[in-house]
């Protein structure tokens, strides 16, 4: 497949027709790696962070599984998508750095990978916004897509 699904012959930008497909199980993983630095990090283990804004992870989880239902208002082209599933997590990774992964389900006509990608984004974007009184040295990285399942591709990331 070489070509662009939301652009038509003629070069004009359009959603994807997916009236004919046939529904099954959609599933998207996607992942952010956050560099907050060690003076962060050093609060996230004395006790999870609990700042003036609110609690830092619970939060970042909230912001993201309302970005994920939100896609397809941010996105032109994403089909607006009843979803059956979305979980959040937010982990240490190493010694200066968090881990953001998001896994959507849903039985549709269309994937989820936007929204699995979508919650990361807006969930690392959270712990900035409320980590950046702290620091400004904060860095979101590897915002990726790791699998996808359901329609005609698999996709698993092999790095």
């Amino acid at each position: 497949m070489n070509e662009l699904s939301h652009v038509d012959k003629k070069g004009k930008p359009g959603m994807v027709d997916v009236g004919m497909k046939s529904k099954s199980l959609r599933t998207a993983k996607a992942q952010a790696v956050i560099v907050v630095g060690e003076k962060i990090m050093d609060l996230i283990e004395a006790s999870e962070l609990n700042l003036k804004k609110g609690p830092v992870f619970q939060t970042a989880i909230i912001a993201g599984t309302m970005a994920v239902k939100s896609t397809a208002q941010l996105i032109p082209f994403c089909h607006p998508l009843p979803l059956g599933n979305c979980k959040i997590s937010i982990e240490t990774y190493d010694k200066t750095s968090l881990i953001i992964k998001c896994y959507v389900g849903v039985e549709a006509k269309t994937g989820v990978e936007m929204e699995a990608l979508t919650g990361v984004t807006v969930a690392a974007l959270t712990v900035y916004d409320m980590c950046k009184a702290i620091s400004h040295q904060i860095e979101i990285t590897d915002v990726r897509l790791l699998s996808k399942s359901g329609g005609k591709n698999e996709y698993t990331y092999e790095p």
